[in-house]
């Protein structure tokens, strides 16, 4: 059974960074590819960012390109979220989870979610 934890998750001042972990059992990231969702209050569940297992390859949405890093350690079964310069429109609970990676506009979900991490930005 594949199972998914975040952690890393708290409040930070506009401008500061976050390390964001999801901790993964029951597969190998040779063959998953990992990413990260957002949810806003009252909103849908939008893609972050993801990372292919086999050859590491990854993709982000717009709002975050050049501020958060996607990275995997595959020995570990890691897949991380480092988030810098984040901003107030970053508040959200943030969820890792399997998914189809095939481009920065094309990141769904299939299969497996973590249960998810607040993240809040605020002065």
């Amino acid at each position: 059974q594949v199972q998914l934890v975040e952690s890393g998750g708290g409040s930070v001042q506009p401008g500061e960074s976050l390390r964001l972990a999801c901790a993964g059992s029951g597969f190998n990231l040779e063959t998953y590819h990992i990413g990260w969702f957002r949810q806003f209050p009252g909103q849908e569940r939008e893609a972050v960012a993801c990372i292919k297992g086999r050859d590491g390859t990854t993709h982000y949405a717009a709002p975050v390109k050049g501020r958060f890093t996607i990275s995997g350690d595959k020995a570990a079964t890691m897949v991380y979220l480092q988030m810098t310069n984040l901003l107030p429109e970053d508040t959200a609970v943030y969820y890792c989870a399997s998914v189809i990676c095939f481009s920065d506009t094309d990141i769904g979900p299939t299969d497996y979610w973590g249960q998810g991490v607040q993240v809040t930005v605020s002065s």
